[in-house]
């Protein structure tokens, strides 16, 4: 499935000046990573948000967000926000300052080398 490019240039314009970001091609779509966690994706237009287990709740209240299924079961700590819940800058720009700001308090991961 091929993601939102425009969405995806949303996301890239919001962290234009945050250092450690990367993208990465995954799921069929496409995920940012923050010194090697991914805190948010694309699939289609929808984004995949990486709020963290302990924000699921409170994320899950809000308009246009259903809980992240992706491999049929629940995935704790990540919510969908659908197309209507982007839609809005300022909306975008909450959620990846949201996603990034739980991710910052993991540990960086080693940069994996390029696959052949």
């Amino acid at each position: 499935m091929a993601f939102d490019e425009g969405l995806a240039e949303r996301i890239r314009d919001a962290l234009a000046d945050v250092r450690g970001v990367s993208e990465r091609k995954m799921f069929g779509g496409v995920a940012f990573m923050l010194h090697g966690n991914m805190f948010v994706g694309l699939i289609g237009s929808t984004l995949m948000a990486r709020v963290g287990p302990d924000h699921s709740a409170t994320a899950l209240r809000r308009p246009h967000v259903r809980e992240m299924d992706f491999t049929g079961r629940p995935m704790k700590g990540y919510v969908y926000v659908d197309e209507a819940g982007t839609a809005e800058d300022a909306d975008l720009v909450a959620w990846v300052s949201t996603c990034r700001g739980f991710v910052a308090t993991l540990p960086s991961k080693p940069v994996k080398a390029a696959r052949r």
